[in-house]
């Protein structure tokens, strides 16, 4: 559909009235200081940017797109739970609930875009590039809690960052950056991941068993990676 990108902008204004409002309502559940909804604001801001700078010319549905839509909310879920890292460790019972509540929420909403997109046949790119990121990012915040709220060690970061790190590794080797098959066990090893880090974050779950769950995400997806790498950089017959 021409003429995307304005259509689209409004979603994205849109986008920011909501996540205030939704920071606003966890600023005052919580009774947090007032600069987490400023964090959570210049956090959607950024967001918005990298969105904006990739908006393809055209898109299947005015806006956004009603699957994209959901991304968003997924992705201001997220942006809502990043901004309450620097208050993990003062939350208390109904704060730490809160968190598994809201993390539980952004997990069974993933999917759902995915769906939307197939079923009305406006599957793109974009689309598909938006989902994953906001995956990612999901998973460094949820990484970066448990790790703020002293459940495990830094450790605990690498299971966020690792997508990261071989984004990273494949500026040094350019064959990291070759195109990998869809892969149900990658998407397997995501969900276990985000499920061990919510279970992690559980406020009646001990220590012990949150450093568990969490080492044997970190091995899985560490174990997934690897089987990626190796398979990227082994020699190709011509």
């Amino acid at each position: 559909m021409a003429g995307a990108r304005p259509q689209a902008y409004t979603d994205l204004i849109a986008g920011l009235v909501f996540a205030l409002l939704f920071a606003t309502v966890t600023w005052s559940f919580l009774d947090l200081q007032a600069t987490y909804i400023v964090t959570v604001g210049i956090l959607y801001a950024i967001t918005a940017y990298l969105i904006a700078s990739n908006l393809p010319d055209t898109l299947p549905q005015p806006g956004l797109g009603s699957a994209n839509r959901i991304t968003m909310a997924r992705s201001i879920g997220t942006l809502c739970l990043a901004g309450l890292v620097t208050y993990a460790e003062s939350l208390g019972t109904l704060g730490r609930w809160s968190i598994v509540g809201l993390g539980t929420g952004i997990m069974l909403l993933d999917g759902v875009d995915g769906w939307v997109a197939r079923r009305t046949g406006t599957s793109t790119e974009f689309g598909a590039r938006f989902d994953m990121e906001t995956d990612a990012a999901l998973m460094l915040v949820l990484s970066a809690l448990v790790w703020a709220e002293d459940r495990t060690g830094a450790w605990v970061l690498l299971i966020g960052a690792m997508r990261y790190l071989f984004l990273g590794a494949g500026l040094v080797l350019p064959a990291l950056r070759g195109e990998l098959a869809p892969s149900f066990r990658r998407k397997l090893i995501c969900v276990i991941q985000g499920i061990a880090l919510l279970i992690a974050l559980g406020p009646i779950i001990p220590n012990f068993i949150a450093f568990s769950v969490s080492a044997l995400a970190l091995a899985m997806l560490t174990w997934s990676f690897l089987i990626d790498a190796v398979w990227l950089l082994r020699p190709r017959s011509l």
